[in-house]
């Protein structure tokens, strides 16, 4: 005696294929929430990162000063007289602000990095050739 699938009382029902709009909802929700909760740490990271650039960069710029200060008794008052310029990735972000504020007595000098564009929230650097500093180090 054999049964077909027709005579059989509890025959289990085809679901259609595809997501219902519930489901497709929740999804799109769930990002959305996940996105609101990334998006200002890789937005804080990318900060970090551009600021780290710059103080490395400001510091290159000191320890430059301090050997044109051994070699001709005085601070160049440019970048272009250490025989240096702005690398792309801290142009992008900050503005190296030249001439460089020298003072006389004792013998001294500050760069500053004023932030620009996407980095304005995180604020402006400078270094002292003294290892004064300012701004976020």
């Amino acid at each position: 005696m054999t049964t077909s699938f027709a005579s059989r009382p509890f025959a289990v029902a085809r679901r259609r294929g595809g997501f219902s709009l519930i489901e497709l909802m929740i999804v799109v929700a769930l990002i959305a929430i996940l996105a609101s909760i990334g998006w200002p740490n890789y937005q804080d990271y990318v900060r970090k990162t551009n600021r780290a650039a710059a103080k490395s960069f400001l510091t290159e710029v000191i320890q430059r000063q301090q050997q044109y200060m051994l070699d001709a008794r005085s601070y160049a008052d440019d970048l272009s007289t250490l025989g240096m310029t702005v690398p792309p990735d801290v142009s992008r972000h900050y503005t190296i602000t030249e001439p460089f504020t020298i003072a006389a007595s004792p013998p001294s000098v500050r760069v500053t990095a004023v932030a620009i564009g996407s980095q304005v929230p995180d604020g402006n650097l400078s270094l002292s050739s003294t290892g004064a500093t300012t701004g976020r180090w």
